[in-house]
């Protein structure tokens, strides 16, 4: 069975979501395990996924960052696989699709995750830097919070006589 796992980091990533579930259905996935949380987060669907695929089964994603963020991490869940004789399948690959039943596939994936996991470091290092600059210039001052957002308007409709819904 071909198994299909999908996941973005946050619920305004419905778009994403979506994409990824279409793509998983064209490669011919008969059960998709599909979740909205941080790859660093407790993954749920991806641990029910693990333990859903079965000796011969294919679990595909679209991307490897999709999958793990770190090498360590997506080696960890391959090594799983083997154990169980599951192949991973990777979809983006530019125009073709990676698997791991070939040393040459086990290869591409682990340096593909090793540039996966430079590039967010790499990220990670320009956002800091950006934000202590940002902040030497008294242009930063973090997320406002919600509540004090909208303190003035609650105010008003108790002003008001509006009463809070229970």
């Amino acid at each position: 069975m071909i198994v299909g796992y999908a996941r973005t980091s946050t619920a305004e990533q419905e778009a994403g979501l979506a994409a990824q579930d279409r793509d998983l259905r064209a490669a011919g996935c008969g059960r998709i395990f599909a979740e909205r949380v941080s790859s660093v987060a407790k993954r749920d669907q991806l641990a029910a996924a693990l333990d859903f695929v079965r000796e011969g089964d294919t679990l595909t994603v679209t991307k490897p960052d999709r999958l793990a963020r770190s090498v360590a991490d997506l080696l960890a869940i391959v090594a799983k696989l083997d154990a169980k004789g599951v192949t991973l399948r990777v979809l983006s690959m530019g125009g073709t699709s990676l698997d791991t039943t070939s040393p040459t596939g086990k290869l591409m994936l682990t340096m593909l995750g090793a540039v996966a996991e430079f590039e967010r470091a790499l990220m990670l290092e320009r956002q800091r830097e950006g934000i202590a600059k940002a902040k030497e210039e008294g242009k930063y001052r973090g997320r406002v919070p919600t509540a004090q957002r909208q303190a003035d308007a609650v105010r008003q409709m108790k002003a008001e006589g509006v009463r809070p819904v229970d």
